[in-house]
């Protein structure tokens, strides 16, 4: 199970930072939701995957921590309003500069393509 949730983060983590280095602001957005989801089941894996794990009780010897439960739940609420205002925030700015772009400048070739 622990190979398994080291597979995922490390492709979610791959996958979230080559989005986040495109030059559209919509591959960044979902970049930045991946490598998020990624952090979210690396923390929750920190805590250790223990199954059929009581809640803390007295004297339970094999109990599963609410620890990382509790700071995963905590980020998915911190990156759920990340990704709305950044969404936002692109919407904006695709409004103001009339193009995705992340430097907010076109590239030759979609000004050729315009004319």
């Amino acid at each position: 199970m622990e190979s398994l949730y080291a597979i995922t983060t490390g492709i979610l983590s791959a996958c979230g930072l080559f989005l986040i280095l495109r030059g559209r602001t919509f591959p960044v957005v979902v970049g930045l939701t991946l490598f998020s989801y990624a952090v979210n089941l690396f923390l929750f894996s920190m805590g250790g995957l223990t199954t059929n794990g009581a809640v803390i009780l007295d004297g339970a010897s094999d109990y599963a921590d609410p620890l990382p439960q509790a700071l995963v739940l905590t980020a998915i609420v911190i990156g759920f309003a990340m990704t709305a205002f950044v969404v936002i925030l692109a919407m904006r700015a695709r409004g103001d500069l009339g193009n995705d772009h992340v430097d907010g400048r076109q590239s030759d070739e979609t000004r050729e393509e315009r004319r």
